[in-house]
């Protein structure tokens, strides 16, 4: 099937910040908004391409979008061709590095590419990867922070009902282990025990602090431990996954698939869930599901569900996406999850479309 030509003209970045509605607060920080980079990817046909960035913190962004300004000089007039664009991009910036902030930058541009390819075609990102588009099963993981056990377990069934969600995201490393267990017993009585509960340390524990909370967890009824420690001790993720018998959950934070064959290798993990923004976008994520395909090992996702739906459609070892609402506020059409999933949208490209109005009202200066 010959693709149409699409040729680089132009990026427009625009910065905003947007009201969480849920302050979700985590063993590293506390967040109450979601400041992102949105991407437009104008071509000489009249083909756009959208795509967005998540700054954590506000003083993400201009640091996304200076980096973003030069791979547009690098590749203005070149042919929307990703996987050519993803080497002549990851080279130009070997001087700067192969990880942090270039691989967030690289991976905005790539998706952004991908999406005017699907765009230029009719299809949904899904289609043009080989894939179909449906249901593609989710938790819902926009809240459940670190309160006490009844604000927890109230917050849980909101977030059950909000979607018939079958699993939900319990945020743990609270000042002891007692305290965890405390909510996770009351988070199990409220939902009942059908529902999953994936639990997140947000990387805020010790080796040997993991395995002590991570044994405890093994009688809770718990369906992994997401990053105990910090994510590049891959020797120590390896020995918890050892000495833990829930699955140990990583990936988020791995930058290109080459971390991700690191971490495989040392068997750092029992699942991964890559980060389109810092795995390399669409054309590092399909490398990262070649490599779980051929490890059998499970790959969920991590945030962006807008475009993660997509991409674990087309991935082998497909296990749970993470579904948040971050970027609703300035989407024409926002994805609505139902019976626990979170249907892949019949239009063209990722689905991606910008309420013009709303992103005004968002916008700031960087």
């Amino acid at each position: 099937m010959a693709l149409p030509a699409l040729t680089i003209r132009d990026l427009k970045l625009r910065p905003v910040v947007l009201p969480m509605r849920r302050e979700l607060a985590t063993r590293v920080a506390v967040l109450s908004e979601a400041p992102l980079l949105l991407i437009d990817l104008i071509t000489e046909e009249g083909i756009t391409g959208r795509a967005y960035l998540f700054g954590y913190l506000r003083r993400g962004l201009p640091h996304y979008a200076a980096l973003l300004r030069d791979i547009l000089e690098m590749t203005r007039g070149d042919q929307v061709a990703p996987r050519t664009l993803f080497e002549k991009v990851f080279k130009g910036m070997t001087l700067f590095g192969h990880q942090g902030l270039t691989t967030i930058a690289l991976s905005g541009f790539d998706m952004a590419c991908w999406d005017a390819m699907a765009r230029a075609q009719g299809v949904p990102l899904a289609v043009l990867l080989g894939g179909e588009i449906g249901p593609i099963e989710a938790y819902n993981s926009n809240g459940l922070g670190l309160m006490g056990p009844s604000e927890v377990a109230a917050e849980a069934e909101e977030l059950v009902a909000e979607g018939d969600f079958r699993a939900v995201k319990v945020r743990v490393g609270r000042a002891t282990l007692a305290e965890d267990l405390a909510v996770l017993r009351a988070v199990r009585q409220a939902v009942g025990d059908d529902i999953l509960l994936p639990t997140d340390f947000n990387m805020g524990l010790t080796v040997a602090e993991a395995i002590r909370r991570g044994q405890a967890f093994d009688e809770e009824d718990v369906y992994w431990i997401e990053e105990p420690i910090i994510y590049d001790d891959l020797e120590g993720n390896a020995k918890i996954s050892q000495e833990v018998a829930t699955p140990i959950q990583i990936g988020e934070n791995l930058y290109g698939p080459r971390a991700l064959a690191q971490a495989l290798r040392a068997e750092a993990a029992d699942y991964y869930m890559p980060d389109a923004q810092r795995i390399g976008g669409v054309t590092g994520w399909l490398r990262a599901a070649a490599l779980c395909q051929a490890a059998s090992i499970e790959m969920s996702s991590h945030t962006f569900p807008e475009i993660s739906s997509h991409l674990l459609a087309v991935t082998p070892t497909r296990h749970l996406l993470e579904y948040v609402d971050w970027a609703e506020p300035v989407l024409q059409e926002p994805l609505k999850p139902k019976d626990g999933a979170v249907m892949i949208p019949d239009r063209p490209g990722t689905g991606i479309d910008w309420d013009e109005a709303a992103v005004k009202k968002y916008a700031v200066e960087i």
